[in-house]
């Protein structure tokens, strides 16, 4: 449709935007024009569209299916774009939302309403789904008797609160009035077959409403603007053998933690990312203990087994395909089940007593421990499919072009007499060798990004391998000769041990890139100090930046680092305001309404 058609009863846009659109596009080249097209499309979920996409529906929008997504890694962003797609192809009339963009307000004029959430951390709601989680427990909350809803989730079952903010959703949503017309969906890791059998039959109960009200309305959502850059063929499902170029250790000799440096290139394909991106990363698991497992199990290494719709022998299916070290319930359940063991039998019947257990072992201590002769399809049909392990980017395009750096720290503990690693960190800082194939893709992440214009001061809050992501702002805005202000705050036990990218860091600090650095190592005195003890310290100056516009970032840890720096700047807004707790907790809503406080915690 050309723009000159465009009116209010056939796009996401009131009347007064149509105009004013029209009005901006009359004055612009057409080289403009694709340009602001694709800025529009690539900002999609930043304050640039806030106003349009969060509209609250017009009238000849009653007959679309509204598409609310909150997503913390980009996994249900991903859902509810393939729903979205389904949706179209049927002919119906769809408007695909970011949480973090949708004004509560429009609820009470939505229809048919689909919710595709992740869960976090303690079941606790992704950023951008926060405020709308909230708004549908206060009394602002508007009726929806006659709103249709559909809810899916995603999470790992390995957490406690298993898809508990899908829960949350659906039971609000409920307790207003709205109707579930396709059953609740609570998905785990392995989400994709389900996900595409749960679209199908949801988008099967909503379609004759839809199409019945269509027809009378007339409704229909125009998509705007094109995607800046094309998607990379590269995906989750289909992941780049890139090769692994450099993995150095960066703390030092008598350092607590070990933490990599990792360098993998490219070359050869067409992964593009921005700083606040993550990358996913497949790993193998270790030979020697899929062989002791087979062992134990008495299974012939040989033996044919099938992995989805393919075909190989256990061995390889063990190491490349399966999950052998992030302990879950259903592993335990499913493996109770085939053994016969008795104490995993007890297990399956007491979920605290299950989380109690499954808390200190990997799945290969589960096996160890209840060693059982097994069929190979059994034993397979008890696992879940491995799952690739996201790592915020270190590094900026502009700076490093066709490589990603990543900065791993090793995960390794003693348990039951022997030595354990992460999946993926042992591998990699382990077992894996410099020039070898290691299958990956980029993440986009649109809740961690760069202020767009390069004159706003940022703080950056990241301890540890939480500097990884700064790593890659302050890459960027030195390619981009950025004029704003940076500050960054990191922490870590001690200086000589854990001041990880010291050189990089005291470099830009030189050059005027950093105008401050405040650095925290706990263990290097008598009392504590960690980057939260920091902040307070510097409550009158980061209070002053923020009021000048400054966007504020935190990294790393979610269950005690991010919760700590939070209450901190409730406090320091407090100070410096006289405001109430209740008053300062707005405004730091009002700034990540505005993205200007964002997080990217794990």
């Amino acid at each position: 449709m050309l723009l000159g058609q465009l009116n209010a009863l056939a796009s996401p846009l009131s009347q007064e935007q149509v105009q004013k659109l029209q009005g901006l596009v009359a004055e612009l080249n057409p080289i403009q024009q694709a340009w602001v097209s694709g800025y529009l499309a690539a900002n999609a979920n930043t304050t640039a569209l806030g106003g349009v996409v969060g509209a609250a529906p017009s009238a000849g929008d009653a007959a679309a299916l509204t598409i609310l997504y909150g997503s913390q890694t980009g996994n249900s962003k991903g859902v509810a774009t393939k729903l979205k797609e389904q949706a179209e192809s049927r002919g119906l009339a769809v408007k695909l939302v970011s949480m973090s963009d949708y004004k509560p307000t429009a609820l009470k004029k939505e229809k048919f309403l689909t919710v595709v959430v992740s869960t976090y951390g303690e079941g606790e709601p992704p950023e951008d789904a926060e405020t709308l989680h909230e708004f549908l427990a206060t009394k602002k909350a508007p009726k929806l008797d006659g709103v249709k809803i559909a809810v899916i989730g995603l999470g790992d079952s390995s957490y406690e609160f298993f898809c508990q903010t899908a829960k949350d959703f659906e039971e609000r949503l409920n307790k207003l009035g709205a109707e579930t017309i396709y059953q609740r969906a609570d998905l785990d890791v392995d989400y994709d077959d389900e996900a595409a059998t749960w679209i199908t039959g949801a988008l099967d109960a909503f379609e004759p409403d839809l199409k019945a009200q269509q027809s009378t309305t007339g409704g229909q959502v125009v998509p705007f603007g094109a995607p800046a850059i094309a998607a990379s063929q590269y995906t989750k499902q289909n992941p780049f053998a890139a090769e692994l170029s450099l993995v150095q250790k960066i703390t030092g000799r008598d350092s607590t933690k070990d933490v990599r440096h990792v360098e993998i290139s490219l070359e050869g394909s067409d992964i593009t990312y921005t700083p606040g991106d993550s990358l996913g990363v497949y790993f193998l698991n270790d030979e020697a203990l899929v062989d002791e497992v087979l062992t134990l199990t008495q299974i012939d290494a040989a033996s044919q087994v099938k992995v989805a719709d393919e075909e190989l022998n256990v061995r390889d299916a063990l190491i490349e395909k399966l999950e052998l070290t992030q302990s879950y319930p259903g592993f335990v359940e499913k493996y109770a089940i085939a053994t016969g063991a008795p104490e995993l039998l007890r297990l399956v019947e007491d979920k605290a007593a299950m989380r109690e257990y499954i808390e200190p072992r990997q799945i290969f201590d589960v096996i160890r421990q209840n060693p059982a002769k097994l069929d190979a399809q059994t034993l397979v049909d008890c696992l879940r499919k491995l799952q690739a392990r996201l790592y915020s980017i270190a590094s900026s395009q502009a700076e490093v072009e066709d490589e990603v750096h990543l900065t791993i720290g090793l995960v390794e503990f003693e348990a039951f007499g022997s030595e354990h690693f992460g999946g993926c960190s042992g591998y990699l800082a382990r077992r894996a060798e410099e020039g070898c194939k290691v299958k990956v893709f980029s993440e986009h992440n649109d809740n961690f990004r760069l202020p767009a214009n390069d004159e706003t001061p940022v703080i950056m809050v990241g301890p540890g391998t939480g500097i990884a992501p700064f790593r890659a702002f302050l890459q960027e805005r030195d390619a981009r000769e950025a004029s704003g202000k940076n500050w960054l705050f990191f922490g870590n036990p001690h200086f000589t041990q854990d001041f990880l990218y010291q050189v990089e860091i005291q470099g830009y600090l030189k050059s005027g890139l950093l105008s401050k650095v405040d650095v925290a190592f706990s263990r290097d005195q008598a009392e504590k100090v960690y980057v939260q003890d920091k902040l307070r310290s510097n409550s009158k100056e980061v209070f002053a930046w923020l009021e000048a516009g400054a966007h504020f970032y935190i990294c790393g840890d979610a269950n005690r680092m991010a919760k700590d720096v939070h209450q901190v700047l409730i406090g320091i807004i407090e100070e410096n305001t006289g405001k109430s707790k209740e008053d300062a907790e707005q405004y730091l809503k009002d700034l990540r309404s505005a993205n200007r406080y964002q997080k990217d915690v794990y």
